[in-house]
């Protein structure tokens, strides 16, 4: 065999071919469909996936308000995070975040489960979640994503 046959390829960021998803979230675990998404934001279910470039698809949620979590998650496990200051730490819990904003509950797991740096900011700016079953992305054409 040649060497040159197990060379990884790198695809341009100009022949990246993106695709849109759709999601519906109701009655979905909430980390279950959250790491399908990360992974289609990250590009990992394309042959071409690089992990130096973005070459991930957009998604879209819908119905983010109707998102399930399992057991006692609902009401006693905390999302903390600090202000800056001192005596700055929050704690909310997952109702609270449901109640202020459903979009944001889903938000965070995937930003949890994407790159933390540059890369992974620009992959998540691909994720668009909608409280209710309407969103503006019908002249995208996106097609159900099986999770």
């Amino acid at each position: 065999m040649q060497s040159r046959s197990y060379s990884t390829k790198s695809v341009p960021a100009h022949e990246i071919n993106r695709e849109w998803f759709i999601i519906d979230a109701e009655g979905k675990t909430l980390g279950r469909m959250a790491s399908k998404v990360a992974s289609v934001l990250r590009g990992k279910h394309k042959p071409t996936f690089t992990p130096n470039s973005d070459c991930g698809d957009n998604v879209i949620i819908i119905n983010s308000a109707k998102v399930r979590l399992t057991g006692k998650k609902l009401g006693e496990k905390n999302r903390i995070h600090y202000t800056g200051y001192a005596g700055g730490q929050r704690a909310r819990s997952p109702r609270e975040i449901m109640e202020k904003n459903p979009n944001e509950l889903i938000e965070l797991a995937v930003t949890g489960m994407l790159p933390k740096t540059s890369l992974g900011r620009q992959m998540f700016r691909r994720l668009f979640v909608y409280a209710a079953a309407e969103h503006p992305h019908f002249a995208q054409k996106p097609s159900n994503l099986a999770s």
